[in-house]
């Protein structure tokens, strides 16, 4: 199961949610690195469920499955973003995988610098994907703020994060198994009369000479012994 990771690897918010034009609603402004234009990535493996070209350029992502939020809900995610100049090449129903590089920062609409706008809302796409709110904006429906759907990882770098505790995601180390060499045991001393443990002497028994360095093969029977001098 995927967690939604934060869609930026520079994490730089300049707007939070709840004040100007972001009020009464969980809008983010992310301006990534600098004031280029950044790159935005898949928080999830999603599909595009509606693309809005007359204001901002505004990309609906849902999830394709359930995903777990960090308080440990599983549920779909739906994502808004806003603002790239360009999104040719982004259609309806196109699929998205998680981390793949889909979406751009810019200025597209109501926009002052370079940055993305991005909404996250619980659950899957509902309706016509956002209302006209209090304060006359437009808001992503069942809006829920972003520390509490999106994980940051070991990759992101945090500029501004605008006092918003995200949860980072543990890398859980992999142990590499001990490598051991095969060593003859010898069977268990059964006289008790003997306090001390005898070695036991194999005789190796000439059946093969190595013509050359080579990696060779043998084929045993069940029963069968043998041994390398």
């Amino acid at each position: 199961m995927e967690k939604p990771l934060y869609p930026s690897l520079y994490m730089r918010i300049t707007q939070g949610y709840n004040t100007g034009t972001h009020l009464n609603s969980y809008a983010i402004d992310e301006a990534g690195k600098d004031s280029q234009i950044s790159i935005l990535r898949a928080p999830f493996t999603g599909i595009i469920k509606k693309i809005y070209k007359e204001d901002a350029n505004e990309v609906w992502l849902e999830s394709v499955e359930p995903v777990e939020y960090p308080d440990g809900t599983i549920d779909y995610m739906t994502i808004l973003f806003a603002h790239s100049n360009d999104i040719s090449n982004l259609y309806v129903g196109k699929k998205i995988n998680q981390g793949e590089q889909f979406y751009s920062e810019g200025t597209k609409g109501n926009a002052t610098g370079n940055h993305c706008h991005i909404e996250c809302g619980k659950g899957k796409f509902i309706g016509t994907g956002w209302y006209k709110n209090s304060s006359g904006y437009y808001s992503i429906n069942n809006g829920k703020k972003p520390e509490e759907c999106l994980w940051i990882d070991e990759q992101i770098t945090i500029i501004n994060n605008n006092n918003y505790a995200f949860k980072k995601i543990k890398n859980t180390p992999v142990e590499k198994p001990t490598e051991t060499l095969p060593s003859i045991v010898a069977p268990p001393n059964n006289n008790p009369q003997d306090s001390v443990e005898k070695p036991i002497e194999i005789l190796p028994k000439k059946i093969f000479i190595c013509k050359k360095d080579d990696l060779y093969g043998v084929y045993l029977k069940k029963g069968q012994k043998l041994y390398i001098q």
